[in-house]
């Protein structure tokens, strides 16, 4: 009977690209006629954000997008100012691999930044932003999912795979205006603006995708009279309900929707008395959508013949899969000053997570999570001056999990849902994080495939005598497969005549080793 062999199409991730690709960021400005004269530089943030990306056969083109923002103290006093720049740039990255890009992320990161007052009127900044670029695709690739004649015995496992992929993208624009309350000062300089967009819930209703969330929006403004300059909070909550068009996504997709801030812009309106009292906020935010069905099939990962000699060949296939998700938290706490360092006053905390890593602990089922808080805050000095200083606080923390996870990879996005400050009596500055933690681990995905078979139908396997059957010491743990390989038997045959229940031995023992043609 001649060999038949059945095989099966497994779409096979492979990474397109992952690398780093450089910006420097320079900027030379001189104040306009209306702004004050600098008299001590507070503070520079730079935010990057990509706003476009798209692939052109082997090339992807994106745009980079710098938001420059610069805060100062005037020769007045100490009242704040601010200085606000936008640099644009587009960038190209030629792609490699055979795979067919499908999927691109791309996360931009600000390095270090400098700036000086060049004189009382002039500014010099000089920095650089690092855009971290993964690109994914898929290829298709023929492995053996069965074969039969030619007495050809297979090793066979079950493999799940993300048998289809389905992406969209929705760029969402929120406007919203806020009225300051009575108590609160009239609107100087913003000082500060974070946006922060929650989890989306999303919902299938007809065929389409609707997602629902909101960007919690902190703001720090400049107020006061009389040359007493104060630093104010202030938090809105922008909401957003869309309708998202994914082709062909029905209830057997699994589905996620991550939300992405591209801008968040607030400014200063005037009231119907004329007064600096209104904020107006323009925030712009893309959903990504990601929806993947899974399939399972068995593909054989070893083989031979108990009567031919025989080749298999195996090729390493890296099947997509949909990881485990858990979701976690963490604490954080940081010493921030201590004495005469400690601020007169502390206006705002607030803290960020950077460089942040992770990987499976030696236990095999705990995540070792590690990276960087920058911990800022807004505050009055000693001397009444505002100041806004960093402090970097590098940290490692372990997260046991309920599942053992050996053998898997890990990937942790770290958000910072609160953080909070106290001074203490002994004059101590100490502030709490708390951090919410999101592991997705993916299981081992790489596996030897049988891609070939080759019979020499030609000739016989020799035995080394004329018997039926033959005696084996087993040791413990040892796979029936290859013992079975080893005397060209079948694995059913070995584990029938020694009334296996596993195809691996649970100890070491003598085995009845029966010879099948």
């Amino acid at each position: 009977m001649d060999l038949k062999l059945i095989r099966e199409t497994v779409p096979a991730a492979e990474t397109v690209f992952d690398g780093v690709q450089e910006q420097p960021l320079e900027l030379d400005y001189i104040l306009p006629d209306y702004c004050p004269d600098i008299f001590r530089l507070i503070r520079c943030e730079v935010t990057p954000v990509v706003t476009d990306s798209s692939l052109s056969g082997s090339r992807l083109t994106y745009e980079l997008r710098c938001d420059i923002h610069i805060l100062y103290c005037g020769e007045e006093g100490s009242s704040v100012h601010s200085v606000d720049q936008r640099k644009s740039f587009t960038r190209t990255v030629e792609l490699d691999g055979s795979a067919e890009p499908s999927d691109v992320k791309l996360s931009p990161k600000a390095e270090q930044v400098s700036i000086r007052a060049v004189n009382k009127r002039r500014l010099d900044m000089r920095g650089a932003v690092s855009v971290k670029i993964s690109v994914t695709g898929q290829k298709e690739q023929e492995v053996v999912s069965d074969a039969t004649g030619m007495n050809i015995q297979l090793k066979r496992i079950p493999v799940k795979f993300a048998a289809k992929r389905l992406s969209a993208s929705k760029t969402v624009r929120i406007e919203e205006e806020a009225e300051l309350s009575p108590a609160q000062p009239d609107i100087g300089d913003i000082l500060s603006c974070r946006c922060s967009p929650s989890a989306c819930e999303i919902k299938l209703i007809s065929g389409k995708l609707l997602a629902k969330g909101s960007v919690d929006v902190s703001v720090l403004y400049s107020g006061g009279s009389g040359g007493e300059t104060t630093v104010e909070p202030l938090e809105l909550s922008l909401s957003y309900s869309q309708i998202m068009d994914v082709e062909g996504l029905d209830d057997s997709f699994e589905c996620r929707v991550v939300p992405e801030m591209v801008s968040c812009d607030v400014s200063a309106a005037a009231d119907r008395d004329g007064s600096s009292r209104v904020f107006r906020c323009e925030a712009e935010l893309r959903l990504e959508c990601r929806a993947v069905r899974t399939a399972q099939t068995m593909i054989a990962e070893d083989a031979f013949s108990t009567v031919y000699p025989c080749t298999a060949e195996l090729s390493e296939i890296r099947a997509e899969q949909i990881p485990a998700v858990y979701d976690e938290s963490l604490r954080h706490t940081a010493r921030i000053a201590e004495g005469e360092s400690v601020p007169k006053t502390v206006y705002a905390m607030w803290s960020r997570p950077e460089n942040i890593n992770a990987r499976i602990g030696d236990d095999g089922s705990s995540v070792v999570i590690s990276g960087m808080l920058v911990y800022s805050m807004a505050a009055k000095d000693k001397s009444g001056m505002i100041v806004m200083p960093d402090r970097d606080e590098v940290f490692e923390e372990t997260i046991a999990l309920p599942d053992n996870i050996s053998g898997a990879s890990v990937n942790a996005e770290v958000s910072v849902r609160e953080t909070t400050y106290e001074i203490s009596a002994d004059e101590v500055l100490t502030a709490r994080s708390e951090l919410g933690v999101r592991l997705s681990v993916y299981s081992a995905d790489r596996i030897n495939a049988v891609t070939d078979i080759v019979v020499d139908d030609s000739a016989r396997k020799e035995r080394d005598g004329d018997y039926s059957i033959k005696l084996y010491f087993g040791a413990e743990n040892e796979d029936v497969w290859d013992i079975a390989k080893r005397y060209s038997t079948s694995v059913s045959a070995v584990m029938e005549e020694n009334e296996l229940s596993d195809d691996r031995l649970e100890k070491g023992g003598m085995l009845l080793i029966p010879i099948v043609s």
